[in-house]
This record gives structure tokens, sequence and C-alpha cells, in this order.
């Protein structure tokens, strides 16, 4: 077999591939040379600079797998590589040490101000006392994220005898308490924390998370440190909590907008310490993401099984031709119901009526896993390490099954427990359209994209009217909407498809609403 490497990458990796296969190093490849190329080779080894597109793909008559020497994938049409059965994985772990340790460097040069201190004595001053500092043993550390990275900032925190509070709703709580740590809620954090830091996947529910009115609860003389993801704090509401006093500093290694724009209020905030999107780039996570890619790739080309892969696992033929029509659906239906539910996740289950039951549904059960972890993880999740990332986290997961027909020849329910609540959806294909056609009981014919917004609300006159004029106001366009009823009287619910996602405030006075009894809002 033969691999192609399109991008520079260690030449660790590359020796690792070269104990197996033959290899090709031809980087700077223009789009039309390396469709001409392709069809050669067996595999592929990109970074960042290598567009994998369709026409890539389509020529690509014997390519086998992708391999990513980085996380993130936006140069590779993994959709389509899917299709084609192509592989697609990455090195998500190559970086952890990288990121971890830039977080506690930026939190230690927060403390003592080093990159204030450094730039003072280049401007040929020496001001010892206008950078005194704080110690950061027996301070407090909340850390928002208990992922791969956010548990490696713990640990460290603790050996630097630092107490350590954590918030996180989807961790196995044994592995917080093995850990040293308490698990607390938001409030709790803000209130305790001498130190922040944000280890927080970029979503609908984490986007300026960190406002005016969570900086309003924080301890007077505080720090924040954010290496995950710009847009998780708001940054003109940082920069407000610092000129008010509530914030003392905050390290900043991500922004809202990347590069950070060379007018940023940020850099001319003299308690505010950057640095360029930082996290990953040491030597040893550059040798680390070839490694595990060439590992990776060293495993897919021999059959066996590929734990970073980004879309699905192997299954045999006539299973995927049964079951692929249903992926969407089965990972919309557990995206839609994380977003409505509150509390720590306990159970999954999924039940499966009709035709769909006779055949094998892992693969399915996995996409509902899917969907409901890729909102609520920073780290990727896909069909390899889905039900490993539940299993971690103490959720467990169940398939039900009856062959027996109901009212649709097909059909998915999802079930989702917390410690609070309990909420379903179902849904089904109508020819090859995704429907959601029941919501906690209610029932609807919704399709699972874009903004959905949903209103339980009194069975009597006005309510419509009432929600449709909130949303007018705002300026947010009604592109379908219906009313689901149940079985038992007086309890409907108003399922509005909208053109955009309404703003926070838009939902609290839709919540405020006289009838209307906690709305929610889903983005697919």
């Amino acid at each position: 077999m033969k691999i192609l490497v399109s991008d520079p990458v260690s030449e660790k990796g590359i020796a690792i591939l070269r104990e197996h296969f033959e290899v090709d190093v031809k980087t700077k490849l223009p789009p039309e040379e390396l469709i001409g190329l392709i069809p050669d080779y067996d595999a592929l080894v990109v970074r960042s600079e290598t567009k994998v597109t369709a026409e890539v793909l389509d020529a690509a008559a014997n390519l086998k797998v992708i391999g990513r020497a980085g996380v993130g994938v936006d140069n590779i049409d993994v959709e389509h590589a899917t299709k084609r059965g192509i592989i697609v994985l990455n090195a998500p772990e190559g970086n952890t040490m990288a990121a971890t340790e830039h977080t506690v460097a930026m939190m230690l040069g927060l403390a003592r101000n080093i990159p204030q201190a450094y730039k003072s004595m280049h401007e040929g001053k020496w001001e010892r006392p206008k950078f005194t500092g704080v110690e950061v043993r027996g301070k407090t550390l909340g850390i928002f994220g208990l992922g791969r990275i956010g548990t490696g900032v713990a640990k460290r925190a603790l050996a630097l005898e630092m107490k350590v509070l954590a918030y996180d709703p989807f961790i196995n709580m044994d592995t917080v308490h093995a850990l040293g740590i308490r698990a607390c809620e938001i409030d709790e954090i803000l209130a305790e924390a001498d130190f922040i830091t944000l280890h927080l996947p970029k979503t609908p529910q984490t986007v300026n998370m960190f406002n005016k009115e969570s900086f309003a609860k924080m301890k007077r003389g505080m720090r924040i440190i954010n290496c995950a993801r710009g847009g998780v704090i708001n940054e003109p509401d940082l920069l407000q909590a610092i000129a008010d006093g509530i914030v003392a500093g905050a390290a900043l290694d991500v922004y809202t907008t990347e590069p950070l724009p060379a007018d940023s209020p940020i850099l001319s905030c003299p308690q505010i310490i950057t640095t360029p999107h930082l996290g990953a780039s040491t030597v040893e996570a550059q040798i680390g993401v070839a490694v595990d890619v060439a590992h990776g790739i060293v495993a897919a080309l021999n059959g066996e099984p590929v734990t970073t892969a980004v879309n699905m696992a192997a299954v045999p033929q006539h299973i995927l031709q049964q079951i692929r029509p249903y992926f969407e659906l089965a990972a919309s239906l557990g995206s839609a119901l994380i977003q409505i539910s509150e509390g720590r996740l306990e159970k999954i289950v999924v039940e499966y009526k009709g035709d769909i039951a006779k055949t094998d549904t892992k693969m399915l059960t996995t996409s509902v896993i899917k969907g409901v972890f890729n909102h609520i993880l920073q780290e990727t999740v896909n069909f390899v390490n889905a039900p490993g990332l539940a299993k971690a986290r103490g959720v467990e997961v169940l398939e039900t099954k009856q062959e027996t027909p109901g009212s649709f020849s097909n059909l998915i329910t999802v079930r989702l427990f917390t410690d609070k609540e309990e909420h379903m959806v179902a849904g089904t294909l109508f020819g090859r359209e995704t429907r959601i056609v029941s919501i906690d009981n209610h029932r609807v014919d919704t399709m699972p994209k874009g903004a959905i917004l949903l209103c339980p609300h009194e069975d009597k006159p006005g309510m419509i009217g009432l929600v449709g004029s909130i949303l007018g106001q705002a300026g947010i366009n009604i592109s379908a909407m219906q009313v689901g009823r149940t079985d038992v009287g007086g309890t409907n619910i108003m399922v509005l498809e909208i053109s955009s996602q309404a703003p926070e405030a838009v939902m609290e006075e839709i919540k405020r609403a006289n009838g209307i009894s906690g709305a929610k809002q889903i983005i697919l």
C-alpha cells in the first residue's frame, strides 16, 4: 500500500509509516496536481494546508483513510469521505499536554504579572512595587469543563496546593471525587473562585456564557483564563468587569475574532495578557499529532479498530445500506434532547419500532450518543469514541426494540434521564426527509434543522399571538409553527421554526409571559 503525505509533518510520524508502507512526501501540491496523483494512494496524511475536497475524494479510487495530523478537520469534506467509505481520523490527544501546560503557564504569568514586568523592563524601567503579584498556593481554582485538558489542569493545580472546584454536569462523579476535586454548580464557583479557567466547547449554550451577569456574581479581584474557545467570554463585558475592579486580570489565548484585530481594546488593557492561539504550539505536540495519526493509519490499513475516527467505523455494507438514512435523524434526536434537559445526565434509552428494529442498530444508537455529547464536550465525539465517553461519565445507554410497527412504519424514540427530569423525542423519515414527530408525548411534525423554539403553554386563546408578538418585536421571523397536543387536556406545546437563534433576552421575555411554562430553544 502507498501513502501520500501532502503537508509538512514530523519525521517521527513519517518513520512509523515507512516501517509498514511505501510513503511519498509531496507538499504544496496545487489542487489539480493532487487530483492527478491521489488515485495511486491508499492513505493521505494532511495538516491544514491541503484541502481534501469532494473533487479530490472522487478521484481517489483506492483511498481508504485520511489522517489529519491535528484536531480540526475543516479542510476535509468528511461527509463526502463517509459516503465514499473513506475513514477520516485525527489526533485529538497529541496536543493535550501542550494545551494543559499553556493554561497553567498563563495562570502563573497572570498571577505574577510576568508579561507586564517583561515589557516594563524592556522599556528601561525598574518597577518592582507596580508588579507585585499573588501566590496561587491556597487559592481556589474553578474549572469549567473536565475533559482531558481540564482534568490535566486540575491535577497540576492540586500539585500547586490549590483548592479545585469544577463544573461539568456530564462527568462521572466518581472521577471527580477520585481526583480530589469538589463538583459545584456554576454560581457556587463564581462566588468562591480566585481563578477561573475555561475548557468548554463553543456551542449556542456556551457563547457569551461569561458576561456581565456572571461577572457580577464573581469574587472581587478574581482572575480568568481562557485557552479553550473564543466567544465563550463576552469580551466587552470582560473589559468592563476589569474597569469595575471585579476582575483583576485575564489571560487569553483565544478570541471571538482571530487573528485578534490590531485595534482591539483587549490589546490596550494592561490587566490582560495575550498569546496568539498557542495552546497546541509545542515541538512535542507537533511530534505527538504526527505519531498519533501514523499509528491510526497503520491500524486502519491493517483493518484494525481506529479509535480516533471522526466519521463512522466500518460496518457491513448491507447493514450500512439499511441504517444510513437514519444517521442524521438519530444524531438530531440526541442533540435536541440534551438542549432541553437540565441536570446531570444519567441514562439514555433508545427505542426502535418497526422494520428498523429488525437490523443491527448499534451504530444508530452511537449516533444518538454522538448527538448528545457533541453539544457538551470540548473534544471531538465520533462513532468510535462516543460509547466510551458515555461509559466514562457514568451514563447508562440502553436499546429496546419492537418489530411490530405502530403509527409509523419506522420510529426512533429517545428518552434522556437526568438527576432532575426526563424528556423524550421521537422521529421518523417521510421519504428521505427527517421529522420529529413527538416531543415529551406531544404530537408534532417538525424538521430537525436550524433554530426551533419550544413553548409549553396552557391550552387557552391568545398564546400563539403572544409569542409571535415577542419574536416579531425582536425581528425574528417564524418560518413554521404548530401546536402539539397530548392525551392529557390543558397541556399543549408550541413548536416554532424560527429564522435565527433567539437571544437570551428574548427567551427570558417569552419565559416570563403569562401561560408559558419553561420555554426552550434547540439549535440543530
